[in-house]
């Protein structure tokens, strides 16, 4: 199986490639297309360093408006550190996608972040 055959518009397509991934992971074999389908809740496990972040976050991109000018998304981190990371991925991945912005928005104080929440 290959991204391309996910169902993955072509910006995140694009990106995916800059960022040297060749092949979706088995988490993110099952997730994308589950997540595309509709709305739904979905649980997936797998261990660390195995794409889940790509599985939750390329279908969540995919699922944008991007004429709706408005936040559309929103991801709960347990942690500032993963937080920041995941940022991080999904600033990646969303690259190309046009009027797309993917902000940290931590609780307290955060090395790196720019700002503090409450």
């Amino acid at each position: 199986m290959s991204f391309t055959t996910l169902g993955l518009r072509e910006e995140l397509l694009k990106a995916i490639g800059e960022l040297g991934f060749e092949k979706p992971m088995p988490i993110q074999q099952k997730a994308i297309p589950s997540l595309l389908e509709g709305e739904r809740d979905f649980i997936g496990l797998a261990q660390t360093g195995t794409g889940k972040t790509g599985a939750y976050g390329l279908a969540m991109l995919q699922r944008l408006d991007l004429s709706n000018p408005k936040p559309q998304a929103a991801v709960i981190c347990p942690t500032r550190e993963l937080c920041l990371q995941i940022t991080d991925d999904l600033r990646g991945f969303a690259r190309h996608l046009p009027r797309v912005t993917v902000v940290p928005i931590p609780s307290g104080p955060c090395a790196g972040c720019g700002s503090t929440a409450a």
